[in-house]
């Protein structure tokens, strides 16, 4: 199989290696805006290295994986689509709710695969906390509580291009919660802070956000993110029902300390960012990809679910900039 990689980012970089240890991965074709960057990691894993995006559609690939700026996805997701190719691509589709149903219209008219890099899917404690959700461990589940928390913000120049905190970084807690609890979200209440670093107060972002949703069997859910966790990254979930409770990213590199007497230490090597805390989960979803494209498994995450998560991350940012409860019945895209 050749696979035609557009943007050699940090998760370009990572995904380009998952593919090129791949058995089923004969080539990559890789390019980015970047033509240096490009050629410096085709030249280290043995890949091709493209001038250009044309060349990647012209070049005789069987799939496409688009890792470029958000800016780009789209676009890119169209062109594969038109190409009758296959395409991962990284989350979001789009910062918006027009460009992202636009790209599925085109996805859905030529009949191709669009598969959404939402990693959490492919971690061992989320798929472990879904199958105890639906074997009925928990019982009637009541409470959820999921976080993200970065530990520093991103670099300022990101800010104006990442869509916002909700769209950006609590995305993933909208779909894994989706995931994990096979229930939709029907309203939420949200909020955010923009006390931190005076980029986030220049763009009408905020850096710490929380919301309250309400799914559509009455559990109740928080959602918290910031990005300025000095302790570390901290990524967990925390599900209780009227049989039990349990929690996703609890263990020895959780950057976080009990004030117990008897409570266990600090992690002596917390978790520095996402590619830490979810390499396994990347490396997973990639080798999915290849097996959606070689017709050995069904897509574990098409465009429609990264529309449902959007969807909610934009009823929570109508919901911090109007300070009212929001129903996602009013946010478009419904019956899409």
């Amino acid at each position: 199989m050749r696979i035609g990689l557009i943007g050699a980012g940090r998760i370009g970089t990572f995904h380009a290696a998952s593919l090129s240890r791949h058995r089923e991965v004969g080539s990559l074709v890789i390019t980015d805006a970047d033509r240096q960057r490009a050629t410096g990691l085709a030249d280290r894993l043995g890949a091709t290295a493209a001038p250009g995006i044309d060349e990647v559609f012209t070049w005789g690939v069987d799939a496409v994986v688009i890792t470029a700026a958000t800016s780009a996805h789209a676009e890119l997701i169209g062109r594969a689509a038109r190409a009758g190719l296959p395409v991962f691509c990284e989350k979001p589709i789009a910062l918006d709710l027009a460009g992202t149903l636009a790209a599925l219209t085109e996805v859905d008219a030529a009949g191709t695969v669009l598969q959404l890099g939402f990693q959490r899917r492919f971690d061992a404690g989320y798929t472990a906390a879904r199958e105890a959700v639906r074997g009925g461990r928990l019982g009637r589940l009541h409470t959820v509580r999921a976080m993200t928390s970065d530990p520093a913000p991103p670099p300022p120049e990101y800010v104006p291009l990442s869509g916002g905190l909700y769209r950006d970084c609590l995305i993933h807690d909208f779909d894994i919660l989706r995931w994990v609890t096979g229930h939709e979200v029907t309203e939420v209440y949200a909020t955010g802070s923009d006390a931190g670093p005076p980029v986030f107060r220049e763009w009408g972002d905020v850096d710490t956000a929380a919301a309250v949703l309400t799914l559509d069997d009455g559990t109740l859910a928080t959602a918290t993110a910031t990005r300025c966790n000095g302790a570390g990254y901290d990524v967990r979930m925390e599900l209780a029902g009227e049989l039990d409770q349990i929690a996703v990213g609890l263990d020895d590199r959780t950057p976080i300390a009990s004030t117990e007497p008897m409570g266990p230490p600090a992690a002596d090597k917390p978790w520095t960012g996402f590619l830490d805390r979810f390499a396994p989960a990347y490396e997973a979803e990639l080798s999915a990809f290849v097996d959606v494209v070689l017709d050995e498994r069904p897509n574990p995450c098409d465009g429609r679910e990264a529309l449902h998560a959007l969807r909610i991350a934009e009823a929570c940012e109508l919901s911090r900039r109007e300070r009212r409860l929001v129903y996602l019945e009013e946010i478009p895209g419904a019956g899409a």
